[in-house]
């Protein structure tokens, strides 16, 4: 087996520069849940050959119905060592580096932001997303953040807009709250989400959704797949379009 092998009906589409492109960017995720966890699959099985994926929370019963780690075998294992020995099975070759950490004020530094290409945000925490999109922006990273996936059905109505133009999203809302307030985003960033608006119906099984996460959730709210999942693997789309695009314009000079 080889790499080329592994992605030819890729190389296929985007051609084998754009292919090695691709495995030379360094990509760092934030967050492996019901978004992120789709995002990482999607960026391996498109070629991408260095990938960070930093979560701290362990695998819960409550995952189950959106989450790529979570199985009833995976129960209490770390997200990111579940998740990277599989994306390790799909492509041997990658590089994946796994840290069970919580992303914070206090622990940004030791991330090293600068040293990637692109940095993904699919984490829920609203002072640390914050912190992070702040960061992210005055790196020299493209960053591609996902807004609130939970209390939604229908993947399309899921949509592509720039951070302040995002409409219809109470996260996003809040988010622009804290940010007027502090320090400003230093570039644009493009942003997944959507516009649709349920409530919870189904609130006796309220103690059965609590994942005991790293962080106490405002409201615990429900989700389900085919939102999550599309939102993730079009975050990871985000990415390779990038890179395909930039590659096209770079032999576009060239000649």
């Amino acid at each position: 087996m080889e790499y080329n092998e592994l992605f030819a009906r890729t190389e296929l589409l985007i051609g084998r520069e754009a292919m090695q492109s691709l495995a030379t960017k360094k990509v760092i995720l934030f967050g492996v849940g019901g978004v992120g966890s789709w995002c990482a699959e999607g960026l391996i099985r498109s070629g991408i050959m260095h990938l960070t994926i930093v979560d701290s929370d362990k695998v819960a019963i409550a995952n189950s119905n959106r989450q790529l780690p979570a199985t009833t075998q995976t129960i209490g294992q770390l997200k990111v060592e579940v998740l990277k020995k599989r994306l390790q099975e799909i492509n041997p070759f990658a590089t994946i580096n796994a840290i069970p950490e919580i992303y914070s004020a206090d622990s940004s530094l030791s991330f090293q932001l600068e040293q990637y290409d692109y940095v993904i945000d699919a984490i829920d925490s609203l002072a640390h997303k914050t912190h992070l999109l702040t960061a992210a922006s005055e790196s020299g990273a493209t960053v591609f953040s996902s807004m609130g996936a939970a209390l939604k059905i229908d993947p399309q109505q899921i949509r592509v807009a720039e951070f302040w133009k995002v409409r219809g999203c109470k996260l996003a809302s809040a988010l622009r709250d804290r940010l007027r307030k502090g320090v400003k985003l230093q570039k644009p960033i493009l942003c997944v989400y959507s516009e649709e608006r349920l409530s919870n119906i189904g609130t006796e099984a309220l103690p059965d959704a609590d994942e005991k996460g790293s962080f106490r959730k405002a409201q615990t709210n429900g989700t389900m797949v085919q939102v999550t999942a599309v939102f993730g693997f079009t975050l990871s789309g985000l990415v390779i379009q990038d890179i395909v695009k930039m590659k096209s314009a770079s032999k576009r000079e060239q000649r």
